[in-house]
């Protein structure tokens, strides 16, 4: 009976922990690695072939991204995760893999010309939609017989619509060990989903802290405070821009925009137009609009007895680019929504292109601006910036709604932690900075609980409470050329090219060629 953890130890993304009972190998999440924690998405640190099962926490990429790898690479067995969860990892797999695919591309484009080998891509569709297949679904509370040994619980995490933590009773031989996997656990009050219920007892639990070392701004009325943002925008002419993440906080913004429809909170245009502009943030809505019994909070059951939740009059939902584009032709001032959540790729850089500049428009930004992105960048007070090609002026107000965040911060972690008794025999710390996993690991020892940050390939026996493998601390990833101004306007200019072929919206030939070409100069530049 062990527990190897082989991803999102120290570390915020790729989640991955692998349980071992009776001769089954179970991984609780199988997630991509993202940003600093990225190191080689393809290589797994297991034969995919001996994996039995997978328990899916939730869909979020960095939870559920490399399954589709994994299916590829030779496992055949079942994933299980909530109705809801796999509602959603099916639109966002199939959205990961065309990112693959369309990276794969444009480096075999390039790569051609220099004799490189062609580059063949993560994973494809057809990977994604093989791993959809194995898929099987349960609802909240339900307890199910796994396999010999092995019965799961879903508890609903309160992070995003279907998102879980994890009961597991493991027997092996004579002995019965109970352990919890967190998932992410959601901040409290948040709207249209519940907050993260507690569990009464467990042997182990592994926890996430990705604010385990800070508290959450007090919250505000984010309703009244945008109203009065769009009321403001309007009067002058201008559009209001919100670079937002596709998959849940999309949907949190349509909600607090029906609520100012229904209150009448914009006083000048109550009648006002709101875009979705993200074809995958607009399959996420359909999904959110469906059959959400048993995932709701009180407050959005009794709206959605008004009707739907997210529709409202002068909603939009674009889906084409030529849709995309006709948005910044028509002159009527709008609200448009668009990912990806940090400007980094997607959409949002041609909304961003056409309406920077303006000094009646407002850009506002509604979740976390990782280091490096475009979108910290602005907030940081970037004087211009560089998009397909041209420099573009920042005179737009800018905006930071913070405070909105879908994780629990520190107080919250140790309140959910603290709810078990008896006390766990041991509480193993993950997904967070290195740094942080220490910090609140050290919390929890000071709060009276047996507690220690996990290591990459760390292996601990659950029968006996004791580590067989202490693990490895991984070698921090270099930074230095990533976060050179010089680097950044290459990653810049690729990213425009990038996004110029997988969504057509180049315009011209010519186009693209000029793309490509300040791109190749920018990379002989580099190399030298």
């Amino acid at each position: 009976m062990k527990l190897t953890f082989f991803g999102a130890a120290k570390a915020v993304t790729g989640s991955c922990h692998c349980l071992e009972v009776n001769g089954k190998k179970i991984l609780i999440d199988c997630g991509l690695q993202q940003g600093r924690d990225e190191r080689d998405n393809r290589v797994l640190d297991f034969a995919p072939g001996y994996i039995d099962y997978v328990i899916v926490t939730h869909a979020h990429i960095d939870h559920s991204g490399r399954i589709p790898l994994l299916v590829k690479q030779g496992f055949h067995g079942t994933i299980v995760a909530t109705r809801l969860t796999g509602e959603l990892m099916s639109i966002m797999l199939r959205d990961s893999a065309h990112i693959q695919e369309s990276d794969a591309q444009w480096q075999n484009q390039k790569g051609r010309r220099a004799g490189k080998p062609i580059v063949e891509p993560l994973y494809t569709m057809a990977d994604a939609e093989a791993a959809m297949k194995l898929v099987t679904t349960y609802e909240y509370g339900d307890t199910v017989d796994l396999c010999e040994g092995v019965r799961i619980r879903f508890v609903d995490a309160g992070h995003l619509l279907g998102s879980a933590s994890v009961e597991l009773w493991l027997t092996e031989e004579d002995v019965t060990r109970k352990i919890v996997f967190s998932g992410d656990l959601g901040n409290v009050d948040q709207p249209i989903i519940r907050d993260p219920q507690y569990i009464g007892e467990a042997d182990y639990v592994v926890m996430e802290s990705t604010y385990g070392d800070r508290l959450h701004e007090p919250p505000e009325s984010y309703t009244g405070a945008l109203a009065e943002i769009i009321d403001e925008t309007f009067s002058k002419g201008g559009n209001v821009i919100i670079p937002s993440f596709a998959v849940g906080r999309t949907q949190e913004l349509l909600y607090f925009m029906r609520e100012m429809k229904d209150e009448g909170l914009v006083k000048t245009h109550p009648d006002f137009q709101v875009c979705v502009d993200s074809p995958l943030a607009n399959e996420a809505t359909r999904i959110f609009s469906g059959n959400l019994h048993g995932y709701l909070d009180e407050a959005a059951i009794e709206a959605l007895k008004g009707g739907a939740l997210f529709q409202f009059p002068g909603l939009t939902l674009t889906e084409s680019s030529e849709e995309s584009k006709a948005l910044n032709m028509d002159k009527a001032s709008k609200v448009i929504i668009s990912a990806s959540g940090m400007c980094d790729a997607g959409r949002i850089r041609h909304h961003l292109k056409h309406n920077l500049w303006r000094r009646e428009c407002a850009i506002v930004f509604v979740g976390y601006q990782a280091e490096g992105s475009l979108g910290r960048a602005l907030l940081e007070g970037a004087k211009s910036v560089k998009l397909f090609g041209e420099e573009i002026a920042v005179n737009a107000r800018i905006v930071n709604f913070k405070g909105l965040s879908s994780h629990a911060d520190r107080d919250h972690l140790l309140a959910w932690a603290r709810h078990y008794a008896p006390k766990p025999r041991h509480t193993f710390v993950v997904h967070g900075e290195a740094s942080v996993t220490e910090i609140f690991a050290q919390h929890l020892r000071d709060a009276g609980l047996a507690a220690h940050a996990a290591e990459y390939e760390e292996v601990y026996d659950l029968a006996n409470d004791r580590m067989l493998a202490a693990g490895v601390p991984l070698p921090p990833k270099p930074v230095s050329a990533g976060g050179s101004p010089a680097y950044r306007k290459l990653e810049s200019a690729g990213q425009d090219l990038l996004d110029a072929i997988r969504h057509n919206k180049g315009g011209t030939n010519k186009d693209l060629a000029e793309f490509e070409k300040e791109l190749l100069a920018l990379i002989q530049k580099w190399d030298r």
